[in-house]
């Protein structure tokens, strides 16, 4: 992989002829999950910026087309990212998208068993593990890293970054269960086994405050608000502190961990094998 970083160093830098083979060659990789956005090192998630470099590459060079120009519904895009050809793999490895009006990008990869509803959409560069569902009006944005075993329920959104070039994707780690209308965002890391319940946004200048603990979590410098492993989040609010006539009476958005997960919450949280 040191030879294709060098490589898109260079492109990204000085556009040559050569371009557009070096991004299809860096592109095929990122279907087949060879390449991410950010990898894991230990306990930490560190962003590949040559890899962040390499999708605006392909933003770089692409030029616009007409997709599906004899079809009533068009659609105008870059060349280099048009909506990934899944056939191959869904057949190899049991993936399914279901009818009814899902996109996936090219750039994108999905592991065995994932289960798309419609209509979802994934963008350019996201990583998708094994046995993972997402669910209808669900978003999950570019380059963000999903887990093995996640559910991410109907119109949670999972933000996405691209730039700047240095910016850590948001992070859904293993057998992770996103709510409803939940909104994750500006590289949160979610850890192993936590639950968000339905309606849980959680931010970069978010707050969260465990009760059980007692500590609350924030996003520290080039530290991400970090969700601990199989705690369970849901929507609260804390008075404002002022109190003078003006603020009274108001309250701000916080998210609480109520508790950590037990055998009820695994109970009802399970994933149903035969779905996916």
């Amino acid at each position: 992989m040191k030879d294709l970083a060098a490589r898109i160093e260079r492109e990204y830098e000085n556009t040559s002829s050569r371009a557009r083979e070096v991004f299809d060659e860096f592109v095929r990789l990122l279907n087949q999950g060879s390449i991410r956005a950010a990898a894991r090192e230990g306990s930490r998630w560190v962003v590949n910026t040559w890899v962040k470099k390499g999708i605006l590459l392909g933003f770089k060079i692409g030029r616009i087309q007409n997709i599906g120009a004899s079809s009533p519904f068009q659609f105008f895009d870059k060349d280099t990212y048009p909506t990934r050809d899944l056939r191959l793999p869904a057949l190899e490895k049991n993936i399914r998208v279901v009818p009814g009006g899902s996109s996936v990008r090219n750039g994108v990869y999905l592991g065995s068993n994932v289960t798309i509803m419609p209509p979802a959409y994934v963008n350019v560069a996201a990583y998708v593990d094994d046995n993972t569902m997402i669910d209808s009006h669900a978003l999950v944005g570019s380059c963000a890293q999903i887990g093995k075993n996640v559910h991410i329920s109907a119109a949670a959104q999972i933000g996405g970054v691209i730039e700047p070039i240095g910016a850590v994707p948001v992070i859904i780690e293993d057998d992770v269960l996103v709510g409803g209308n939940c909104g994750v965002y500006e590289g949160t890391l979610v850890r192993q086994g936590a639950v968000l319940a339905a309606g849980t946004i959680l931010t970069s200048g978010t707050p969260v405050y465990d009760l059980v603990r007692r500590r609350v979590y924030r996003k520290q410098g080039d530290q991400p608000l970090e969700i601990p492993e199989n705690a369970v989040v849901v929507p609260g609010s804390r008075a404002l502190s002022e109190n003078d006539e003006f603020s009274s009476g108001l309250s701000l958005y916080a998210p609480i961990i109520v508790k950590y997960r037990d055998q009820k919450t695994d109970a009802a949280t399970q994933l149903e094998k035969d779905v996916r």
